[in-house]
């Protein structure tokens, strides 16, 4: 799956989305594929200044917060069973 932002452009009566040509080629996209597109109106741009910072608090390794989900998921999938 590749994730893009681009701009809607008038195309005809309608709107559509460019592919940039790369991102096509690196999916393995050819004409008159079908393809899903998930719309999300963007409300705005995240700026990591924006959030640098604040976890400040925050204690726990990375390695331990993953191992911690594992675990999670793990006991979850075992009660599916």
């Amino acid at each position: 799956m590749i994730e893009i932002e681009t701009k809607t452009k008038k195309w005809g009566n309608s709107l559509g989305v460019i592919i940039p040509r790369k991102l096509a080629q690196e999916a393995g996209l050819r004409e008159e594929e079908m393809v899903r597109v998930v719309i999300q109106k963007q409300k705005g741009v995240v700026k990591v200044k924006d959030i640098f910072g604040k976890l400040k608090g925050w204690k726990k390794p990375t390695s331990q917060i993953m191992k911690e989900i594992d675990k999670d998921l793990d006991s979850k999938i075992f009660k599916l069973r």
